[in-house]
């Protein structure tokens, strides 16, 4: 009861962080390319964890009305009212919008990890293997792992020198890593069972990408995802929260 108790807490205070945030850039007090508070000024100003203000960020990143600067932070974008943003009507509630997203990451990051082995850069290599002991970093100490996971995936994507690959990788984020919250753990954190294999699945790719084995790559990229997949039937099976309650976006 706690823990959805945090659960609750957590994603009605990123609501609320996104909803402020959004009223301001469709109001005008931020213009495109102006920079937003920074992620320390946000949780200063309404108390709460970074965690939190990144959730309220890849809310409004999803609707397409801010982005992310490497190293610089978060700027506005030009916003289009009445504009379809694509994906919108993606919901993980729905098996079947599960079942879509799945197909096309399976098409999109096999092929992604290919050309990454094809075509990364010395320091794109460097990038990756950061991400990934990033993500290993965060596996010992017990921190959440999914914006780590979530890098790793988008240094492979940009890797491939194909600014759509990292752009459409930013587009679907959202959707695309499961969610602690599903367990009943706060938010932010991932799935109990998620994290058992996930180094290693991710140390396979990485070596195969590393040592310019495009098909490999795109083997152990595949076998990834395919256990993701294996993973997020075992957490509909466990059935934590009530079906109402399952959401992975």
């Amino acid at each position: 009861m706690e823990a959805e108790n945090n659960y609750a807490r957590g994603t009605s205070l990123a609501a609320k962080i996104s909803t402020d945030l959004r009223r301001e850039l469709t109001d005008g007090v931020f213009k495109p390319g102006d920079r937003l508070p920074s992620e320390s000024a946000l949780t200063r100003e309404y108390s709460v964890s970074r965690t939190v203000v990144r959730e309220a960020i890849a809310i409004l990143r999803a609707d397409g009305l801010v982005e992310a600067r490497k190293g610089a932070g978060i700027f506005a974008l030009q916003t289009s009212e009445g504009k379809k943003q694509p994906f919108k009507d993606l919901t993980t509630e729905r098996i079947s919008s599960v079942i879509e997203l799945l197909e096309l990451r399976t098409v999109f990051e096999v092929e992604s990890a290919g050309l990454a082995a094809s075509r990364r850069s010395a320091a794109q290599i460097e990038a990756i293997l950061e991400a990934h002991h990033h993500v290993g970093e965060c596996l010992a100490t017990g921190s959440p792992t999914r914006d780590a996971d979530f890098e790793l995936h988008l240094a492979i994507a940009e890797a491939t020198q194909n600014r759509r690959f990292p752009e459409f990788l930013q587009l679907i984020r959202s959707g695309i890593i499961p969610r602690g919250e599903l367990q009943g753990s706060a938010p932010g954190s991932r799935p109990k069972d998620y994290n058992l294999h996930l180094q290693e699945e991710h140390g396979l790719i990485v070596d195969a990408i590393i040592e310019g084995n495009a098909e490999t790559a795109r083997e152990r990229m595949r076998a990834h995802l395919r256990g993701s997949l294996d993973r997020y039937k075992v957490l509909l099976r466990s059935r934590t929260l009530s079906p109402e309650d399952i959401n992975l976006s």
